[in-house]
């Protein structure tokens, strides 16, 4: 089964459809399938239901689907980033699940192992809680969170072999496994393929069972989401 499509909109052509649900790799700008995002603007889909960390920023990542008015809801941790996200929010044009980030991770990890349902202490007694179970273990209260099964994950790893499997880079990987192994359908861009056998198996970060087709962007662009800059010792003391 060939697995590699020559580019982004061929990988998304035939499974992106309005009103999914999506699945998006990355953490803050980090590890975000960009040329996946860009592809899937192209296609127009409209209604869409968006699992990320966070939103992007304005003109950047998911900040582009807002800007395109294709995202109806967003089920992040973090959305700080994007002036956007935050005007149609205020104004009722988007829905918002606010979700803990290790709440997050266990909603994808547990989607992905076929678990439906997991109690968690974190949000109990705050509107996290609001209109979910609560049950009492040992004493203690816990609400029940869903997992989540994405229609379609979109995601950014370093290497692919022909096969799928994946090696990420560093803290890139971040979310990436998580959103992979949570969708039905799993779309990965990286900025290596190499033939099977090439990854050593203690290299491989997630095996190619996960991994329904590849697309090779060799150049990302890699932005930086705040670049701080440290003034030297002479700087400060007036030298």
């Amino acid at each position: 089964m060939n697995k590699i499509y020559p580019s982004a909109a061929k990988a998304l052509e035939g499974i992106v459809k309005d009103g999914q649900l999506l699945g998006v790799g990355g953490f803050g700008l980090c590890g975000i399938p960009e040329v996946l995002i860009d592809a899937l603007r192209d296609t127009g889909a409209q209604n869409l239901t968006a699992i990320s960390n966070n939103a992007g920023v304005d003109g950047f990542g998911l900040g582009k689907l807002l800007e395109t008015r294709q995202v109806k809801k967003m089920i992040a941790s973090y959305v700080g980033e994007n002036k956007e996200f935050e005007r149609q929010y205020l104004a009722g044009e988007l829905q918002l699940e606010f979700t803990p980030q290790g709440t997050l991770a266990e909603k994808l990890r547990a989607g992905g192992a076929g678990i439906p349902a997991f109690f968690t202490k974190t949000g109990v007694g705050t509107l996290v809680a609001e209109g979910k179970e609560l049950r009492e273990f040992d004493g203690e209260t816990y609400v029940m969170e869903r997992a989540l099964v994405p229609d379609v994950s979109l995601v950014k790893a370093a290497v692919a072999d022909k096969s799928g499997n994946l090696r990420f880079n560093l803290t890139a990987r971040n979310f990436n496994p998580a959103v992979a192994m949570a969708g039905k359908v799993c779309i990965v861009e990286v900025e290596k393929i190499v033939e099977v056998g090439e990854l050593a198996p203690d290299d491989i970060h997630l095996p190619g069972i996960y991994v329904h087709r590849i697309v090779l962007n060799a150049s990302p662009e890699k932005r930086i989401e705040k670049r701080t800059i440290t003034e030297s010792t002479k700087m400060k003391a007036g030298v």
